[in-house]
């Protein structure tokens, strides 16, 4: 490789690491390192603006059993995740929401800084609290491990080091291969793998919040069971 291209590329790579230096976090109960570049204010901000926007396009109940049923569990889940525990690091103080959706989607999903949505599809398969705790637990452990900001600060990065790629290459030969081989690289190499990443993350936690909250984790077995012979994933 060329004297001037190679300088080119670790340029590259040195602010790389130092995005990776000054987003340096650890994800609670599994102490894995994480790059977060979004402040905790940040985060609940963009979780409330986006839980606006959900409420406003979507149809919630509010006094239906199942409404009460969420609320009480993620209550529940919530307290657990939030008692002081000297071996986890501190976080901004979540306001947790739980919300039920009409919709026949047998789903749940969680925003930044604990807004948590459940479909009443889902609720077919959640019968009793625990398998309902399993779920949420879950949510709650997306919201906890910050996955949703380390998701943006990835794809924030990853924008970052491919536009200044592009901009040191040049729009040449050099520049296109480097923009189509790094697009690949960071799809395949690194936003994809940490979502499979942070889903396991997410069980784990989950398992021991719903443990923590009272819950028997072997209805998360039931839940995924009853899932399975009905065809969801």
């Amino acid at each position: 490789m060329p004297y001037r291209l190679a300088s080119r590329f670790a340029v590259l790579v040195v602010f790389a690491l130092l995005l990776a230096a000054l987003g340096c976090a650890k994800a609670p109960y599994t102490n894995r390192s994480q790059m977060i570049l979004m402040s905790s204010q940040e985060e609940l901000a963009l979780g409330m603006q986006a839980s606006q926007q959900v409420l406003a396009e979507a149809k919630e109940e509010t006094n239906t059993p199942a409404a009460a049923m969420t609320r009480r569990v993620g209550q529940r889940i919530a307290a657990a995740a939030d008692e002081p525990d000297p071996n986890l690091p501190a976080r901004a103080k979540f306001n947790w929401e739980f919300h039920t959706l009409t919709s026949d989607t047998p789903n749940a999903f969680c925003l930044p800084g604990g807004k948590i949505f459940v479909y009443t599809g889902l609720l077919k398969y959640a019968t009793t609290d625990a398998e309902l705790a399993a779920v949420i637990g879950h949510e709650v452990g997306h919201a906890i491990a910050r996955h949703g900001a380390e998701r943006a600060s990835q794809s924030q990065a990853a924008g970052a080091v491919g536009s200044i790629g592009s901009a040191v290459l040049g729009g040449g030969a050099a520049g296109q291969v480097f923009s189509a081989a790094y697009g690949l690289g960071v799809n395949y190499g690194i936003l994809m793998p940490y979502s499979r990443l942070q889903e396991s993350e997410a069980d784990y936690i989950g398992l021991l919040l719903m443990a923590k909250a009272g819950y028997d984790p072997s209805a998360a077995l039931s839940f995924w069971e009853k899932m399975a012979k009905a065809g969801g994933s």
